[in-house]
């Protein structure tokens, strides 16, 4: 299910709010104690969760609850402090994890490159063995595993129940494009939160600042980097104009996700980390990975490069861990190598720019230089990422500084990429994306002006959501 669906906004997301909130007061008239309202709220929020997630393939949901179910367990057991077997039960858990990540975004993927290598051997192929890659699985996966992990740490309490884990795992609101959420971040929440009419009404505005940039802004830009992307002609304007639009279209699009998934969260109770912290800001690519999917650029952090020494075992192993890092990040994003090529090109920077003590190469030049380079080297970033092959994206960048074909299918193009609709999206996002005040802030604190300004854009939204083909979110993929 996609919240940018009338089915998710008229019928699923009233329902869940109508027995979430009944069922409290119902309860508290009942005389039932607070933690025993809580457990059922928890309860309803994991049924719906499952609803949710099984409404693409019901078969899905087979796979959320054996993780729920090994890593609840796997904690208990780390939780009741027998060393040897603690580390023992770490390792199934982490085993079975990453075994199941690999197994449904990978396997293709390797059968596919070994193919190739028996063709270049000349030796005979086998046949690929397709398998269908579950919605979100990198983002509830790193959850899971982030638990088991922090539990072993001693950073992270065991769940108290199953069904509170379960909710943890599964909750609708960030189940399929995060944010990567710890569970120390909502242990307390999970046993006791605030449902104020403040954070409500702040869950509601989120949300609506959220479905607003995906639906006007993330959407239409979106149809101009596709028809740059897809075109086998491309002039220099043309190939800087689609990266332009795909920079914006990947930040919208995400970001709105994750002001819906912490406003959704908000309207629960929980109060969820922001992802992302004004990137296109950013003055370095260090600087870009401190603002960028924060819960998972702290994840990489936490879990990967510290673990593999960080910075403490000298400069050369520092730049092998950032390339480590940021190739397995990389990875992460998807079964290709043009993943793999766009996690090297960022762990190249970020190593080139730890050589320097963190600054960029371009540190002597004033602040709006600083943003305007970085954001370039993004941009080349992204043609990477959203490139099919690693050819298309050779072809791609060698457009953005070559003159280019003319020719007909060029004035096609032309008349598709700067037609009243793209123009003024572009000029949208290039104004929203470079503003230092986030969504998050905004919607802090409310007030009648803003409620009618966040009232018409909703409206004006859903008219735009039905006019629109299903698109859904690009981070579902991953």
């Amino acid at each position: 299910m996609v919240f940018t669906t009338h089915i998710f906004v008229f019928y699923f997301l009233p329902l869940v709010l109508l027995l979430y909130y009944a069922a409290g007061w119902s309860l508290g008239v009942a005389g039932v104690s607070h933690q025993g309202i809580v457990r059922l709220r928890n309860g309803l929020l994991f049924a719906a969760s499952c609803l949710f997630y099984g409404w693409w393939e019901p078969w899905y949901v087979l796979l959320i609850l054996a993780v729920i179910v090994l890593n609840y367990f796997c904690g208990m057991i780390i939780a009741a402090g027998h060393r040897p077997l603690q580390r023992a039960t770490l390792l199934l858990a982490v085993v079975f994890n990453l075994g199941a990540l690999a197994l449904f975004k990978y396997a293709v993927f390797l059968q596919d490159n070994l193919n190739q290598v028996l063709g270049w051997l000349g030796t005979t192929q086998f046949r690929t063995v397709q398998i269908v890659l579950p919605i979100g699985i990198s983002f509830y996966i790193f959850q899971a595993t982030s638990y088991t992990v922090d539990v072993y740490r001693g950073v992270a309490p065991a769940a108290r129940s199953l069904a509170d884990f379960a909710c943890y795992v599964s909750m609708f609101p960030q189940l399929v494009a995060g944010p990567i959420v710890r569970y120390n971040t909502v242990a307390q929440q999970l046993l006791a939160r605030d449902h104020s009419c403040e954070r409500f009404a702040s869950g509601v505005a989120l949300f609506v600042l959220g479905f607003a940039k995906k639906i006007l802004l993330a959407n239409p830009i979106g149809l101009a980097a596709d028809a740059a992307f897809n075109a086998r002609q491309l002039t220099l304007i043309d190939a800087w104009f689609g990266a332009a639009a795909y920079g914006f279209q990947i930040y919208f699009d995400f970001s709105g996700y994750s002001d819906m998934a912490v406003g959704l969260g908000r309207i629960f109770g929980f109060e969820l980390p922001a992802n992302f912290n004004s990137p296109y800001l950013a003055e370095s690519i260090t600087d870009f990975w401190r603002r960028w999917h924060i819960s998972l650029s702290t994840f990489l952090r936490d879990y990967l490069y510290i673990p593999l020494g960080g910075n403490r075992k000298g400069p050369r192993r520092t730049y092998v861990n950032l390339m480590i890092v940021m190739l397995l990040g990389g990875l992460w994003h998807g079964a290709n190598w043009t993943f793999v090529a766009w996690g090297a090109y960022h762990g190249l920077l970020l190593a080139v720019e730890r050589l320097l003590g963190k600054r960029s190469m371009y540190q002597w030049l004033p602040r709006p230089a600083r943003i305007a380079a970085t954001f370039l080297l993004v941009l080349f970033s992204w043609v990477l990422f959203r490139s099919a092959s690693l050819a298309e994206a050779c072809h791609y960048l060698r457009a953005m500084f070559t003159a280019g074909a003319g020719g007909q299918s060029a004035l096609l193009l032309a008349a598709q990429l700067y037609a009243r609709g793209p123009l003024l999206a572009m000029a949208a996002c290039a104004l929203l994306a470079f503003q230092r005040r986030q969504s998050q802030h905004w919607a802090e604190r409310l007030d009648w002006c803003k409620a009618v300004l966040l009232a018409v854009t909703f409206s004006v939204s859903l008219v735009a959501m039905f006019s629109q083909s299903f698109n859904p979110f690009l981070y579902f993929q991953f």
